[in-house]
């Protein structure tokens, strides 16, 4: 039951992702009055739900539920595998059809426009890699490529690879049960968090774990500032890690090349400060991005790899 839930949950983040890249082109058309009107163009078979908040409580309820794709699940049984919906008081093409989810990824920015809840964009940020359009997303994206590739960050990667994973392996208690999962995204935080911001110390990253969790909670969540909501949370997450990334960026500013290099390391950010034209904020918002994607890939890339290693004896063997 677990292998199942854990399937459902890839694949509802899947959907939802989709949900939000797949709004159909709508054009403006004159009505007979003379008057424009924004008309969906061919939107498959679908229904508007509750006048104003159509769909979205019971996306809501779906998502926060044991069972998440109840609601695609049950709306693809009405209409088929691709439908359409209203969620967040506007009209959405929800695709759990894979040769059409591939279609969209490949035409994202010439026939398609990414779109984001409200929470999702304030928490990433105007300036995040996720959300932005265009000739600055291109930009962010080649900056981010060329970070990736620098040789210094290559070469100690495997060495910090290991470090970590010795140290998760260090906390492990005999006969105790493991929870892969968290084990697998507190591995891809600390990793992320130290390749990009240079940070070593276990007590800092840990704390930074923490932050994030309540960050990412935050992200599909009803966009409502107020204590006591997830949103709440996670907007006070944020500006605790923006706090965190702009005191790193003074230190580095203040710091000499000397103390740089038998400090904690440069990580991207130093990198990002050295050499290219982002302002702080800007910065911020670029390395809030990359420890968003990045985590949450990673430790789902490595929960599946164990999973399948587990289910196929031959390989494991292989390896071993």
């Amino acid at each position: 039951m677990a292998e199942i839930h854990l399937f459902w949950s890839v694949l509802t983040a899947t959907l939802l992702f989709i949900l939000f890249a797949a709004k159909l082109v709508i054009k403006k058309k004159k009505n007979v009055a003379g008057e424009t009107a924004s008309v969906p163009e061919k939107m498959p078979p679908g229904s508007r739900g509750w006048p104003l908040i159509g769909h979205s409580l019971s996306w809501y309820n779906s998502v926060a539920s044991p069972h998440p794709p109840t609601f695609v699940h049950q709306q693809a049984l009405k209409y088929g595998k691709i439908f359409s919906c209203s969620l967040f008081g506007k009209w959405a093409v929800v695709s759990s059809d894979p040769g059409f989810n591939r279609f969209i990824m490949q035409n994202e920015g010439k026939l398609f426009k990414s779109s984001y809840p409200k929470s999702f964009r304030d928490l990433v940020g105007k300036n995040g890699v996720i959300t932005v359009q265009g000739e600055q997303q291109r930009k962010l994206h080649s900056i981010a490529s060329n970070m990736m590739r620098l040789e210094k960050l290559k070469f100690h990667f495997l060495k910090d690879i290991q470090m970590i994973m010795i140290q998760t392996f260090g906390n492990f208690e005999d006969n105790h049960v493991i929870l892969l999962q968290d084990v697998c995204r507190k591995v891809a935080i600390n990793l992320m968090v130290n390749q990009l911001l240079g940070m070593c110390d276990e007590s800092e990253i840990n704390k930074m774990a923490e932050l994030f969790s309540d960050f990412v909670d935050g992200c599909l969540s009803i966009p409502i500032n107020f204590p006591g909501f997830a949103f709440h949370t996670a907007m006070k997450a944020r500006e605790t890690i923006i706090n965190k990334i702009n005191k790193i960026i003074e230190k580095r500013r203040r710091s000499t090349k000397e103390e740089e290099e038998e400090g904690e390391g440069e990580g991207v950010l130093g990198r990002l400060m050295e050499e290219e034209s982002l302002d702080d904020n800007a910065v911020a918002d670029f390395i809030i991005n990359l420890l968003f994607a990045g985590n949450e890939t990673t430790a789902k890339t490595m929960l599946f790899a164990v999973y399948f290693l587990t289910q196929s004896p031959r390989a494991m063997k292989q390896l071993l």
